[in-house]
């Protein structure tokens, strides 16, 4: 473990600019689960996982990304779909043959592509998932499996792709869990913690690994996933990456747990097993998304489908798919797709307290993504072209939220001086009645969208804006007050 005083020369750094100005990225699974791609439906993540705890999750877990747990679950879902579908013979590796194969042909340009059209400032790619195959040819050989990865530099062709079309590069990668590397099966609580590898063997690879990124392809964001090895050193490692990316952002999943296998620490934390998912129950609903143990040093957390209620003090960045998988799953129902309302509502709701949202798409094999993942990402790219003002480059207001006089939801950003009230839909009523507003003579407004000024006037105290008779079809509006307003 990492004496205290090797994080204090982090203290004060700050969270990039650009981070905090962009808002938006988008989260690419994609390796060998690509090609079975399924996964068991599940109608609400955050339901199953207050149910049924962490065990349930795991045995019905919706990422097609961790397929290769999933099959070797007995009796889970997946253990049969993989069963009915290929034979019990049929091994992980065969399918990491194939996306090989495919991947020399894949069309990553698209993939960016779409990350522009959604109006994203960065993307995420997993160079390594928990199934250890890598997107780009290391120099760093799996220690049980030999080469385990793509022969083509996946990484550097979507890096390239997506650096030409202004856009920044993140970084994915699996530093908690390689499941080849010790034939790990997580099944409840205690396995999620001893199977992630802590031997010198492991610690050289992974940090040879995450290294070899950093000198290759200088990401903007270093995204580790589940934990890091504990006696790793790791605060050299992040001295690394911040003299190679000065402006780099890293996230809070590097959290070291050091817990001796096969010793009395072992035994505690499977007794504990059947505690965890019991005490998981008795979170506050608002706790129990898919969140992580965080590094002394992050810039930013990471939970996973979660939503606050109030403006986070720290940035925040919630992490999901378009639907109910990171990775492409032929199992989803159109209806498990987040819709571009949705999504819409989604963002304005994130940035609003302070927060920016990494959406994951799932392509297939050959680079493509999709339909149904597209749609609802450029309708939000429409959105934003339309509203982003109101969104990129943003910062939180007083508060996050309000209900007008009609019903609408409403948020609200703040644009240098200027207050944005986003509206979540179409108001009711030609006049927006902001309860808890407060604007002082000469306010002017204008409908963000259009540039049509609005007229502003006060209604018992509270901030009244009169909309156009007829407003664009939007799933959400953009009021932008210049002027002294105040919370009353």
């Amino acid at each position: 473990m990492n004496h205290p005083a090797d994080w204090e020369q982090f203290a004060d750094r700050a969270l990039p600019t650009w981070y905090d100005d962009v808002k938006l990225g988008i989260f690419v699974h994609w390796g060998p689960y690509s090609v079975p791609r399924w996964a068991p439906r599940v109608p609400d993540i955050q339901r199953l996982i207050h149910d049924g705890g962490p065990r349930r999750m795991l045995r019905e877990n919706p990422y097609s990304e961790w397929y290769l747990n999933s099959m070797r679950i007995p009796g889970s879902p997946t253990a049969e779909h993989h069963a009915r579908t290929y034979g019990p013979d049929h091994g992980y590796h065969r399918f990491s043959a194939e996306f090989t194969e495919a991947a020399r042909e894949a069309d990553v340009d698209q993939i960016a592509e779409l990350a522009a059209a959604a109006g994203a400032g960065y993307v995420v790619l997993t160079t390594k998932h928990h199934d250890g195959y890598t997107l780009w040819p290391s120099d760093h050989p799996h220690p049980r499996l030999g080469r385990y990865g793509s022969e083509r530099d996946l990484v550097a062709d979507l890096d390239a792709a997506v650096r030409a079309r202004g856009m920044r590069t993140g970084l994915y990668y699996s530093g908690g869990y390689d499941w080849p590397y010790n034939d790990a099966t997580l099944t409840g609580p205690a396995d999620m913690v001893l199977a992630m590898p802590d031997d010198p063997t492991y610690v050289a690879y992974v940090e040879g690994h995450v290294r070899e990124l950093i000198e290759r392809y200088a990401p903007s964001v270093l995204w580790n996933d589940v934990g890091w090895p504990a006696s790793s050193d790791l605060p050299a490692l992040f001295a690394e990456y911040y003299a190679a990316v000065p402006d780099g952002v890293v996230n809070d999943r590097w959290a070291q747990a050091a817990v001796k296998r096969g010793g009395a620490s072992e035994a505690v934390l499977r007794g504990l097993g059947g505690l965890a998912q019991w005490a998981w129950r008795l979170l506050p609903e608002a706790s129990r998304h898919l969140a992580f143990p965080a590094s002394p040093h992050h810039d930013v957390t990471t939970p996973e489908y979660a939503q606050l209620e109030e403006i986070a003090e720290h940035k925040w960045e919630t992490v999901r798919g378009v639907g109910h998988s990171f990775a492409a799953n032929r199992n989803e129902d159109p209806a498990d797709i987040v819709t571009a309302r949705e999504l819409v509502h989604m963002l304005i709701d994130v940035v609003s307290k302070n927060g920016n949202l990494l959406i994951g798409v799932g392509p297939l094999p050959d680079g493509s993504v999709p339909p149904e993942q597209q749609a609802p990402l450029r309708a939000l790219g429409q959105w934003l072209h339309a509203n982003g003002s109101a969104v990129r480059g943003s910062r939180p207001w007083h508060r996050p939220a309000a209900t007008a006089a009609d019903g609408t939801d409403l948020r609200f950003t703040r644009t240098g001086a200027d207050l944005n009230i986003c509206t979540l839909g179409t108001p009711d009523s030609p006049d927006l009645v902001v309860p808890g507003v407060r604007a002082e003579p000469g306010v002017r407004a204008l409908l963000v969208s259009t540039g049509q000024t609005l007229e502003v006037s006060d209604r018992g105290g509270a901030l009244c804006v009169r909309l156009p008779g007829r407003l664009p079809v939007s799933p959400a509006h953009v009021v932008r007050l210049s002027g002294e307003v105040g919370a009353g």
